[in-house]
């Protein structure tokens, strides 16, 4: 974990609901940087040619359940985009809206791929000891910031976002 960088301590926000174009997967994603290349080139390659990614694009990550107690096969993960309420689908591009809320968020600065799964304890064990409970009727969220290939050194700048009651 020496490359985890906190940038902002988590706090409780709320965040609005956003028109997503998203594609979807089912299995073991959990440390499988392949999944996550494949689905962002394939929303990539849908938005590149209808010119919809702007510099007010968020790319989202939405997980819908707990690693911890649903089984590899099971877990869901869509990969989304924002796009404007008129934008058609098609194909394996869905549109939705991701549902806001009280999120308890906190932005951090990492360094690789392996540094997710961290980030992600250190915001439940905030949870914790702050007697939160977490919000499993709606999708946690990871935001990105940055596209770490533009990063001067690689790194990742997201915000994780756990729905909370």
């Amino acid at each position: 974990m020496t490359g985890l960088e906190i940038i902002n301590e988590p706090e409780i926000t709320e965040i609005e609901e956003r028109n997503v174009a998203y594609v979807s997967f089912k299995g073991n994603y959990p440390g499988n940087a392949g999944v996550f290349e494949e689905m962002f080139g394939k929303l990539g390659s849908w938005a590149g040619p209808k010119q919809l990614m702007g510099p007010d694009t968020l790319w989202i990550s939405a997980y819908y359940d707990d690693p911890g107690v649903t089984p590899p096969e099971e877990l869901r993960l869509d990969v989304c985009m924002t796009i404007d309420d008129d934008i058609e689908v098609d194909g394996e591009v869905k549109r939705k809206k991701l549902p806001g809320g009280k999120y308890v968020v906190m932005r951090a600065e990492l360094t690789g791929a392996e540094e997710y799964g961290p980030v992600w304890e250190k915001l439940i064990d905030w949870l914790i000891q702050n007697n939160l409970e977490m919000d499993m009727s709606r999708a946690s969220y990871e935001i990105y910031l940055n596209s770490p290939e533009e990063h001067p050194e690689k790194h990742h700048i997201v915000d994780i976002c756990m729905p909370v009651r």
